[in-house]
């Protein structure tokens, strides 16, 4: 039996082909799943994640979350909007140094009210070390936190994933579709951790199929494969996940985490202008040119069906006005 969850999103989610993609591509026939669409504080998959926290937050009568990242943070807007939603506050800890503009996700954090603590420092895992830093001061000070990880990346929170595994197969049920692939951005590990421990227990017809942006690969196969362990035996279930179930693609993180490259630009354009549809230049972006350079190596043949999982994020494109000089 699932944990409680406290509702957030609106789902199921559309899932949705797109044929003039496909066709500049030569093929296969390609669906996005539209976790964007999840409806609550600009959408995005950490939602799903979400409702397994702040239930458990609320079960443990928090009354502030602390959690962290970049400062683009997709996982931190959400938060903060769900928090506020829950009538918890929000203290999040921000790698790097404050930009000189606030803009993207960071306009919207503050406008939620979320308390904002920069590191000062590039070193996106001393965010962890200061996030528990934080809660200890917010317990010293009488308050009741409850911790979130950096991109909320954990059992718990993979387990609105095992959840959409069980959506996903029953609209491409509807659909009569049996795709071959489901491709994914991968940062934190915890969304595709979640997708492949349901498409264990579910038994899915697809391989989950992992693009890094921001971790090397043996590290994100490592946390993947712990992550999707522990979440499964959290839903109740006993399957195994061994390392050589995850399927992690690299060559496209680029100068670094967030930072867009050319051919994520050119992916960001091609999407827009078939499909009218953007993708982000941190996750989404940087994901679809993993999947795009695939076919056109032919690493994907043109009969196969593949799913593309919108993870959501657009709000980083207002932050990131170069990349329309970005070329190839």
């Amino acid at each position: 039996m699932m944990p409680p969850r406290f509702p957030l999103g609106i789902f199921p989610t559309p899932l949705l082909e797109a044929p003039r993609l496909a066709k500049a591509l030569g093929g296969p026939r390609i669906f996005i799943k539209r976790d964007d669409m999840t409806g609550f504080g600009f959408g995005g998959n950490k939602v799903r994640g979400l409702e397994f926290y702040l239930a458990d937050a609320l079960a443990k009568d928090a009354d502030v979350i602390v959690t962290g990242a970049g400062p683009q943070s997709n996982h931190v807007r959400a938060t903060a909007a769900a928090a506020r939603v829950a009538g918890l506050e929000v203290v999040a800890v921000i790698h790097d140094s404050r930009p000189a503009d606030t803009q993207g996700n960071l306009l919207l954090d503050e406008l939620l009210g979320a308390q904002i603590r920069f590191t000062n420092n590039p070193d996106r895992a001393l965010v962890d070390s200061r996030i528990g830093e934080v809660a200890d001061e917010l317990r010293r000070a009488g308050r009741r936190p409850y911790v979130i990880p950096r991109g909320g990346a954990s059992a718990l929170g993979a387990l609105g994933y095992i959840e959409f595994v069980r959506e996903l197969g029953l609209q491409l049920q509807a659909l009569g579709v049996a795709p071959t692939r489901l491709v994914l951005a991968t940062g934190s590990c915890g969304t595709q951790a979640g997708i492949l421990a349901g498409a264990k227990i579910y038994g899915a017809p697809y391989r989950v199929f992992g693009v890094t942006v921001s971790r090397p690969v043996e590290e994100c196969v490592g946390r993947i494969a712990r992550i999707a362990g522990e979440a499964a035996r959290l839903a109740g279930s006993d399957i195994e996940i061994a390392a050589n179930d995850v399927v992690v693609r690299d060559g496209f993180i680029g100068p670094g985490y967030g930072i867009p490259t050319p051919e994520c630009a050119e992916t960001i354009r091609l999407v827009a202008r078939t499909e009218g549809l953007f993708l982000d230049p941190t996750y989404t972006g940087k994901g679809m040119a993993g999947l795009l350079a695939e076919i056109r190596a032919g690493g994907i043949a043109p009969n196969e069906t593949i799913v593309f999982l919108h993870t959501g994020g657009e709000p980083g494109l207002f932050a990131h006005s170069e990349i329309k000089d970005l070329t190839s």
